[in-house]
């Protein structure tokens, strides 16, 4: 392993304090905090209808302040336990909310594996910002964290997604029947990896 879970750990604050930035050229990644509810609630409310098709089916308290309160308690909860780390991404400049990418089922031992989630705002689809978003994430997956694979699933209706992943340099390995529950209704996903030494910089 590299850097290893805890030397990033090390540097890690929670909501309140400083906490680590990864910066690309138009988008920097950072741990979600209280202050960003506002910008997270309406970009995720206006985009619902965009988002919903790919999605688990959200909670009838979903956007509340309360449900994000708790959220962020679960993510600090993950991260201590080094067990999933999520990220909100923000355009550089202005700093406007654009998506989110999540590091989600960080399993270690033999495996040194996880899975990655993202979303991304309605009117900021299709712009080039996640793929610049993951990218940017890819050396604190393998060098930070000292992963050697990251996988993701999507559902094969969403080609948007499936050039994503594939432009990114990540291989189709196969389908997974009924993986995920998605909208209310187990679906059957893509399945995308992307090992260590195939990540280009």
């Amino acid at each position: 392993m590299k850097a290893g879970p805890m030397a990033f750990m090390r540097g890690l604050t929670f909501p309140g304090g400083q906490q680590p930035i990864i910066r690309g050229d138009r988008v920097y990644l950072r741990y979600p905090r209280m202050a960003d509810y506002l910008q997270w609630s309406r970009l995720r409310g206006e985009s619902r209808a965009f988002l919903s098709p790919w999605e688990p089916e959200w909670a009838r308290d979903e956007l509340t302040r309360g449900a994000f309160r708790r959220r962020l308690k679960r993510y600090a909860t993950e991260a201590r336990a080094d067990t999933a780390y999520a990220f909100l991404v923000f355009r550089s400049g202005d700093e406007i909310l654009l998506g989110g990418c999540t590091l989600s089922n960080v399993r270690r031992g033999v495996t040194q594996c996880c899975s990655l989630g993202y979303w991304i705002g309605e009117r900021f689809s299709r712009q080039g910002y996640m793929h610049e978003a993951i990218r940017t994430l890819l050396p604190f997956v393998f060098q930070t964290l000292g992963l050697h694979r990251i996988e993701a699933a999507c559902l094969p209706a969403n080609l948007a997604s499936t050039r994503l992943l594939l432009k990114i340099g990540f291989e189709q390995e196969g389908i997974a029947r009924r993986y995920i529950q998605i909208n209310g209704e187990w679906q059957d996903h893509l399945l995308f990896a992307l090992l260590a030494d195939e990540a280009v910089g």
